[in-house]
C-alpha cells in the first residue's frame, strides 16, 4: 500500500497541471474515470471603435449585469421554439454569463483609450457614473435544420452618482447566424453578436458622458 501512494499522487498532480493548461487554452479535462471532457469557452472584448469617439475624464463603474435565472449561469443556453430553453451538453462559459459580460465590457472600455478610469467595483469611491445593464438575450436559437442564430440583447442605463439619477438609456441587440452547426461555429457567432452589442453600448456611453474638461 505504502509504495503506491507517491506515484499516484504524482500522477494526480500532473493531471491537475494539465487541466489548468487546458483551461487557459479554452477547454478543460477531467480526472480519469470521469465522463467525456467538458469544454470551457470565453469570448473576446471589443477593440475597434468609431474614430470620432469623444474623450472623457469621468470615472465610470460597470455594474454586474442583471439576468434572469436561465441566463445567470455558466451554461451555454439554446432555444428550440418559443418556450423551450435548454443548454449545450459538456460545454460552459468560463464564468456565469453576466460576470463574463461585465469583464468583457470593462476591457472594451479600456480598449477605446477614451476614458480616464473604468472599474467594476460596486462602491468605487471615485466613480462619477455607473453603467447599469441587463442581459436580456444570450442564447443560440434553432429555427430550422441548419445552423442556429445567436441572439444577444443588452439593456443599459447610465446613472449619475451618488444620487443614482438615470441620465440616459439604451437597448442594443444583434442576431448572428452561425456558419455551421458545430460548437466552434456557434461560439464564433456568440463572439460576433456580443462584440456588435458591446461596441454599441460602449460608443453610446462615451457619447453620453461629459467630454474631457478643457
Amino acid at each position: 500500500m505504502g509504495p503506491t501512494i507517491a506515484p499516484i499522487a504524482g500522477r494526480l498532480i500532473g493531471i491537475f497541471g494539465i487541466c489548468l493548461s487546458l483551461a487557459a487554452a479554452g477547454c478543460v479535462s477531467v480526472l480519469p474515470g470521469g465522463k467525456e471532457p467538458a469544454r470551457l469557452f470565453t469570448l473576446s472584448p471589443k477593440s475597434t471603435f468609431a474614430k470620432e469617439l469623444p474623450t472623457t475624464d469621468r470615472h465610470l463603474n460597470v455594474d454586474m449585469p442583471s439576468a434572469g435565472t436561465a441566463l445567470n449561469t455558466p451554461k451555454i443556453a439554446l432555444r428550440r421554439g418559443a418556450f423551450a430553453l435548454d443548454y449545450y451538453a459538456r460545454a460552459t462559459w468560463v464564468d456565469r454569463a453576466p460576470a463574463m459580460v461585465q469583464t468583457l465590457l470593462v476591457e472594451s472600455f479600456d480598449n477605446t483609450r477614451k476614458i480616464v478610469s473604468v472599474t467594476r467595483q460596486p462602491s468605487a469611491p471615485r466613480a462619477d457614473y455607473s453603467l447599469v445593464t441587463e442581459l436580456r438575450e444570450f442564447q443560440a436559437e434553432y429555427d430550422g435544420d441548419g445552423p442556429p442564430a445567436v441572439r444577444v440583447r443588452i439593456n443599459a442605463r447610465l446613472v449619475k452618482l451618488p444620487r443614482r439619477t438615470v441620465v440616459a438609456a439604451k437597448s442594443a441587440e444583434h442576431v448572428e447566424r452561425a456558419k455551421g452547426t458545430d460548437l466552434d461555429s456557434i461560439i464564433n457567432a456568440f463572439d460576433e453578436a456580443l462584440g456588435r452589442v458591446m461596441r454599441r453600448i460602449v460608443e453610446w456611453t462615451l457619447t453620453a458622458l461629459p467630454e474631457r474638461k478643457a
